[in-house]
């Protein structure tokens, strides 16, 4: 079974374009790289990041088990997305419902919807990060 993910540093990952080292330091670092809905795959040759929209960034990537946080995330945007509207601020509504429909697509990229949970058995749900040997959110 492949692992459902998303993202543009999914790409990266399906597509094998990642380095041996690289996956080699991520393996070891995974859980140094977790943001609140996901991972970055930028790597420390790299540089620090400055990307502040890190889920429209190229090195992001997430999985399902960030689907409760991403989902939580979008009501969010809405609601912001609502006061900016209130407060007359067009493009901070432009911004926010962007935002929102972002983290839609990450979810759909991924075969979740924004209230529903993954439609496979718990057998099938995958337990752990991108490659089955990395943990997710609150997972040691």
């Amino acid at each position: 079974m492949t692992l459902p993910i998303a993202g543009p540093g999914a790409e990266a990952i399906r597509g094998g374009t990642l380095g041996k080292d690289a996956v080699d330091w991520l393996k070891t670092n995974f859980l140094k790289t977790e943001l609140e809905l996901g991972h970055c795959l930028r790597l420390p040759a790299e540089g620090p990041c400055e990307c502040e929209i890190f889920f429209a960034c190229s090195r992001f990537v997430t999985t399902p088990a960030y689907a409760s946080r991403l989902r939580e995330r979008h009501k969010v945007e809405l609601v912001l997305a609502e006061d900016a509207r209130a407060r007359s601020l067009p493009r901070e509504v432009e911004r926010h419902h962007c935002s929102a429909a972002r983290v839609e697509r990450l979810l759909t990229d991924m075969g979740l919807g924004l209230t529903e949970e993954p439609q496979c058995k718990d057998s099938e749900r995958p337990a752990s990060g991108l490659d089955g040997s990395m943990p997710g959110p609150g997972r040691s």
